[in-house]
C-alpha cells in the first residue's frame, strides 16, 4: 500500500468547480478555500457544460490543474420524461469537460451516482464494488453512466469517476433536512423501509475529492465510491434523525415502495464498497451514524458560491446542479 503522504498540498494547484450552486460543490468550495486553494467555482449561469465552445473557452482561460464536475441533471423523475435533455447535461457535459481537460492537461474528477446500478432485491446484502458491471434501470442512471464512460474513455489516465449517494449537509435541504423539521415539530411521518443505501455527508465527499485531486495523477484515476460506511433504509435514516433531534423515533412509521408509486422505480439496494481508497493509503469512510451525528450537531454555515466568473452565460432552464 502506498502511503497517502505522497499527496500534494491542494493549495498548490488551481481548482475549477462546475455546478457550484449545489450542496456538494458548496462544501468542496468552502473546504478548499479554508486550505488556501485557488478556486474558481462556477454556477450554471457562468458555465453551461452543455455548450462545448463555452466549456473549452472557460477551461483554457482558467487553466485549472483539477476540474471537479458537480453539474448534473438530478431530477430523477423528470429524466424519465425528458431523457434527451438529461443526457445533454449528464453525458454531453462530461464529454465537453473531458475534451477540454485533454487539450489543456487538466485532471477531471466527475461526480456520479449509485443509480448506475440496478439495485434489485436479489443483490441485498452484497455491496457493489467499483469494478462491478453497471446496469441502470432508470433514465437518470443511464445518462449518468454515459457521462462516466465519456470521462473514462477520453481521459484514460487523468479522469476519475466518484460515485456517491444519499447526500445531505447543513443547508436544510433534502431528506435529512425534511426529517429534522418534522422531528422538531413533533410530527409523524411515513417513510419507505424497503430501499437501502448509505446516507452520506457532503463534507466527507468533498474531502475525498480533495484527497484525489492532491494525489499524483498516475494514482488517482478510474472509479471510486465516496459514500459512508454501513447502510440503512430511508426508514432507518429517518428514525436516526428523529432520535438525534430528541424526538420519539416511533413517530416514524414504515411503508413500502409499492405505496409510493411514481414515474420511476427506484433501486432497492445500492450500497457501495470502498476498496480503492485503501489502495491509495487513505483512511476508511466514517460510519453513516457517526457522520450524521457530527453533522447535525454542527452549526449551519453559509459558504461562498463562486469566484472569478467569466462573462455570464444565458440561463438554461432545464439545467440542474448537484
Amino acid at each position: 500500500m502506498t502511503p497517502a503522504s505522497t499527496s500534494r498540498d491542494p493549495s498548490t494547484t488551481r481548482w475549477l468547480i462546475t455546478g457550484a450552486a449545489g450542496l456538494l460543490a458548496r462544501e468542496l468550495h468552502g473546504r478548499l478555500t479554508t486550505r488556501g486553494a485557488d478556486v474558481v467555482a462556477l454556477t450554471r449561469r457562468h458555465l453551461d457544460v452543455t455548450d462545448a465552445r463555452t466549456v473549452d473557452a472557460t477551461v483554457h482561460a482558467v487553466r485549472p490543474g483539477v476540474v471537479v464536475n458537480c453539474a448534473a441533471w438530478t431530477d430523477v423523475e423528470g429524466a424519465e420524461a425528458q431523457e434527451h435533455m438529461a443526457s445533454r447535461v449528464n453525458a454531453e457535459g462530461p464529454r465537453n469537460l473531458a475534451n477540454s481537460c485533454a487539450r489543456t492537461g487538466a485532471r477531471l474528477l466527475h461526480v456520479s451516482t449509485d443509480y448506475v446500478f440496478p439495485g434489485p432485491s436479489a443483490d441485498i446484502g452484497v455491496p457493489y464494488a467499483e469494478d462491478a458491471a453497471p446496469s441502470p434501470g432508470t433514465a437518470y442512471g443511464r445518462t449518468k453512466l454515459a457521462g462516466e464512460r465519456e470521462v473514462l474513455t477520453r481521459l484514460p489516465g487523468g479522469g476519475a469517476v466518484v460515485r456517491t449517494a444519499w447526500l445531505y449537509g447543513r443547508d436544510g435541504s433534502g431528506f435529512v433536512g425534511k426529517m429534522l423539521r418534522r422531528a422538531r415539530a413533533g410530527l409523524a411521518v411515513d417513510v419507505v423501509a424497503d430501499q437501502y443505501g448509505q446516507p452520506t455527508c457532503a463534507a466527507d465527499v468533498a474531502d475525498r475529492l480533495i484527497d484525489l485531486g492532491a494525489l499524483p495523477e498516475c494514482r488517482a484515476y478510474g472509479v471510486f465510491h465516496a459514500t459512508s460506511a454501513g447502510w440503512t433504509s430511508w426508514y432507518g435514516l429517518a428514525r436516526e434523525v428523529f432520535a438525534l433531534a430528541g424526538a420519539d423515533p416511533a413517530l416514524v412509521r414504515p411503508s413500502t415502495s409499492a405505496e409510493w408509486r411514481g414515474a420511476v422505480t427506484r433501486p432497492r439496494w445500492t450500497v457501495l464498497s470502498h476498496g480503492r481508497w485503501s489502495e491509495l493509503g487513505l483512511p476508511p469512510a466514517r460510519s453513516w451514524r457517526a457522520a450524521l451525528a457530527d453533522e447535525l450537531a454542527a452549526p449551519t454555515a453559509q459558504r461562498p458560491i463562486y469566484t472569478k466568473p467569466p462573462p455570464r452565460q444565458p440561463e438554461n432552464p432545464e439545467y440542474k446542479s448537484r
